[in-house]
């Protein structure tokens, strides 16, 4: 396994982090089994993968209460990310979504977030959190001016002060919302985005920003909810709920076509001696060593495959001819 520190801390981190949402079961993750969970997580750790992300939104708190069971008296072992702003059904803040019978809502107000991260610790087990992350950011204006970025740069800040949290990360955020923080004396350290094959947006505008400030960048859901495992068939079928339902290559018109096109990578797996998954990761890891990978897991399997794709580089033509493929089917049929 290899290591990276997290932006200007010491934090040391390995350079794949065991993604913890699919353990908080539910509608998104139906079938998850927690004494799995709980030996897979310690599988991980034997592979090297000391570091694990979670949020309160998973499995409405049950992901992260896995995990505090999964690291209870080995806690200096591993290195936690989890996050704030989502809560449910306390009325407070902006109306999100219905999940499993329940009402979730995004708040950014300085007592949210500080409650927010009591309950956290509570679940997890511990008394400090590694990495902390605002999980989305105040988009609308009006709910902007009912929760000023100041005031959730405040409770962030207050909570490093005090050592309940170690580092400053922002989720699913925009360049504007990373400069908002920062003007106000926010320390950020890591920023959290999805990033794949599929899904490079970031290239853009949010790995430029991490480069110019020396923050890390921590790519989520960088195979697809499975789809670039070369594992999905063509007749799969998303049940209600489930957490790839609103992810565009699993629409039922555009999993055909996105199946073709990780079949069509084979070839280049032949020559690297690697599966479709290692050359996903590897291709979001190319010439970025500030890119730290989620790989999402909740049977031993996972982390097993997540922790062999650091054994896997490409070189640059490689990586041009991998993004053609995935511009022309873009071309064809969308994204």
């Amino acid at each position: 396994m290899e290591y990276m520190k997290i932006g200007h801390t010491d934090i040391n981190a390995s350079a794949i982090t065991f993604g913890a949402m699919p353990i908080g079961g539910g509608t998104w993750w139906s079938g998850s089994d927690d004494k799995v969970s709980i030996d897979t997580i310690h599988r991980a750790y034997d592979l090297g993968i000391n570091t694990i992300d979670t949020a309160p939104i998973y499995g409405l708190g049950h992901s992260e209460e896995v995990v505090g069971k999964a690291i209870a008296g080995q806690r200096d072992k591993y290195v936690i990310s989890t996050k704030a702003t989502f809560d449910w059904d306390t009325g407070e803040g902006r109306f999100w979504h219905e999940v499993d019978g329940h009402k979730v809502y995004v708040a950014h107000g300085y007592k949210d977030i500080i409650k927010d991260c009591e309950n956290s610790l509570k679940r997890l087990g511990t008394d400090y959190i590694d990495i902390y992350y605002t999980h989305n950011p105040v988009r609308d204006p009006a709910w902007l001016e009912k929760y000023p970025v100041e005031d959730t740069v405040r409770a962030l800040m207050d909570l490093k002060k005090a050592g309940k949290i170690r580092c400053i990360g922002s989720s699913n955020v925009d360049p504007e919302h990373i400069e908002a923080y920062m003007a106000c004396g926010c320390e950020i350290d890591i920023i959290q985005r999805k990033y794949t094959i599929l899904a490079r947006g970031v290239e853009e505008n949010i790995l430029p920003i991490c480069e110019k400030y020396g923050m890390t960048f921590h790519a989520y859901a960088p195979i697809e909810r499975g789809l670039l495992t070369g594992t999905v068939t063509k007749d799969r079928v998303v049940p209600p709920g489930d957490a790839r339902e609103d992810q565009a290559w699993w629409a039922p018109d555009k999993l055909p076509h996105a199946i073709d096109f990780v079949d069509g990578l084979k070839d280049i797996c032949e020559e690297y001696h690697c599966t479709q998954t290692d050359l996903a990761i590897a291709f979001i890891r190319h010439n970025r060593p500030y890119v730290n990978v989620i790989y999402g897991a909740r049977k031993i399997k996972h982390p097993e495959a997540g922790a062999a794709t650091v054994n896997v580089t490409l070189r640059d033509d490689t990586v041009a001819e991998i993004r053609r493929r995935a511009e022309e089917l873009e071309a064809k049929y969308g994204g």
